[in-house]
């Protein structure tokens, strides 16, 4: 019978073996003792454990740049590597380089447009009139002012905060017509001619010689907010109209704008034998024609207060209540157009008479039979018609095409806060001032949303919309008001006393408002490139009188 040998028993043994007596041998195939493979299995674990940590922290170290990324070492830490995290490290000297050049082109516009207004900001005022709200979701523009003084006070009312509000950094395009008003108490901009200057203004629009006081409606210079207009150029501008024609389509309020070009160019020509007007030439004396005899280039303009024909296209007797359109008839004045290089066409003053439209919807069948049309129904029709007419006559390799928005009128004082005494815009000096909220005075934003819907919808021939309606709602101070004519006559002191009835708060005073919506014009035309001249011929020349 076997007898297991007590493991305590062997210690004396061992003691002996370790004196100098050899240890028998191992026998092969003996187990490996269960607590030696676990220490074992342990050291190893710990071994694997502190090599993975070094590997993870690297990458992390506070003072690792991105040259020392552990890529190899991270592969390992990881299944796969975070794309993100290394095209971010790859690519931050770049994005140091170009955020460091962002900056500094930021730093030398702000500069430029500080100093660019420093001399008339500091005795200055501004009235803001940020980016205007969607008129097609609210039809009005949701706008913040600052009070400026009176302009004969010349005190800076800007504060700290508003300027850095003005410095922040802008989106690279420029929005013209999101900006403010700034008053030029040294008119060292504004204005850009004087009224005695140009005789060829008429007496509708001569305030100052009809009897107005201040010329304080002269001084307001519009600043946009992300860039600045060009200084305006009446040389630049006439050499861009070398051998060409511009013209002005549209109604009264065009005709308003077209005399205010004809002040800007003609005062870059001090000849007076190199420059003539003609009136009411051509066609049923629907055309007005400037002429720069030097440059052979003209400056028009085309009476069709709707686009269309209509009952009102005479353009002398053309008081008309009873107002009739034909909104699919557009040939008659379309082919006295065709000739144009630059087109401004503009409708909107003569659709506010009625709610609905009288609309012959097939003038030679039924001249007498018309159907009553909702107001921007048929606007929006108006301009389909119109529209269709550019993309099919219109070469934009040649013709360059703008459409003015609405010219706002001033005859609800309480839409501004106006004071008990107040009548329509009678006696107004400044801009409307320190207005927070929607602005309500009138404007049918509904058409202005039509003529956006219609242009966008325009695929072959680009057409810019000169945005003008927002910021010129803000200038209930630069109408004719009581200052002007009614019927081809100046008014009487006594007519001038009653502005509830002779009160024009439609049109404006030259020099005036209408010579910044021509800067804008002179913005698109001048700093584009322009189509090849050609010299008129004699057949696209305007008609002589």
């Amino acid at each position: 019978m076997l007898r297991r040998k007590s493991p305590f028993a062997a210690a004396p043994a061992a003691a002996k073996q370790g004196e100098g007596e050899e240890a028998p041998a191992r026998r092969p195939g003996a187990p490996l003792s269960l607590a030696g493979l676990l220490v074992s299995i342990f050291l190893v674990a710990i071994f694997l454990y502190n090599e993975d940590s070094a590997v993870v922290k690297a990458p992390i170290a506070a003072d690792a740049g991105a040259g020392d990324f552990p890529l190899a070492g991270a592969s390992r830490a990881r299944s796969a590597p975070d794309l993100h995290l290394l095209h971010e490290v790859n690519s931050r000297p770049q994005q140091q380089q170009q955020e460091g050049s962002d900056v500094e082109e930021r730093r030398r516009h702000v500069e430029q447009v500080e100093s660019g207004r420093k001399a008339s900001d500091s005795d200055s005022n501004r009235v803001d009139a940020p980016a205007r709200a969607d008129k097609r979701a609210a039809p009005a523009m949701t706008a913040t002012t600052t009070p400026p003084p009176s302009p004969s006070s010349g005190g800076n009312t800007t504060s700290s905060s508003s300027r850095a509000a003005v410095a922040a950094p802008e989106p690279p395009a420029c929005n013209l017509y999101q900006g403010w008003w700034t008053y030029d108490a040294e008119a060292s901009q504004v204005p850009l001619y004087r009224e005695p200057e140009c005789e060829f203004l008429t007496e509708q629009v001569t305030c100052m010689r009809n009897g107005r006081r201040d010329d304080s409606y002269q001084r307001w210079r519009w600043q946009p907010s992300s860039c600045d207009l060009p200084r305006f150029d009446a040389r630049a501008l006439l050499e861009r109209l070398r051998n060409k024609r511009l013209m002005f389509v549209g109604d009264s309020l065009n005709r308003n704008q077209w005399e205010s070009m004809v002040c800007l160019v003609s005062s870059a020509i001090p000849s007076r034998a190199q420059k003539t007007l003609a009136k009411f030439v051509g066609p049923n004396g629907s055309l007005n024609v400037f002429r720069a005899a030097e440059y052979n280039a003209t400056v028009e303009f085309y009476w069709a207060p709707f686009l269309v024909s209509s009952n009102s296209d005479d353009p002398q007797a053309h008081s008309v209540a009873d107002r009739v359109i034909a909104w699919r008839s557009i040939a008659k004045h379309a082919r006295h157009w065709r000739a144009a290089h630059f087109l401004v066409f503009n409708t909107y003053i003569w659709w506010l008479n009625n709610f609905e439209m009288k609309v012959l919807k097939n003038p030679r069948a039924m001249p007498e039979k018309y159907t009553l049309v909702d107001r921007p129904v048929a606007y929006k029709e108006v301009l389909k018609t119109w529209a269709k007419w550019v993309d099919r006559h219109v070469d934009p390799g040649r013709t360059k095409v703008f459409f003015m928005g609405m010219s706002p009128n001033h005859g609800v004082p309480d839409a501004w806060g106006g004071g008990p005494g107040a009548i329509k815009c009678a006696m107004e000096t400044q801009p409307i001032l320190n207005h927070t909220g929607p602005l309500y005075i009138g404007t049918d934003w509904r058409l202005h949303g039509a003529a956006e819907a219609v242009l966008r919808s325009m695929r072959r021939v680009p057409v810019h919309l000169v945005d003008i309606t927002a910021l010129s709602e803000f200038r209930k101070d630069a109408h004719t008001s009581v200052h002007t004519l009614r019927q081809g006559k100046l008014l009487t002191p006594e007519q001038q006393a009653d502005p509830r009835t002779y009160a024009d708060c439609i049109h404006w005073c030259l020099p005036g408002l209408p010579d910044t919506w021509n800067h804008f014009l002179y913005a698109q035309i001048v700093a584009v490139t322009p189509p090849p001249a050609q010299p008129l011929l004699q057949s696209s020349s305007p008609p002589s009188s």
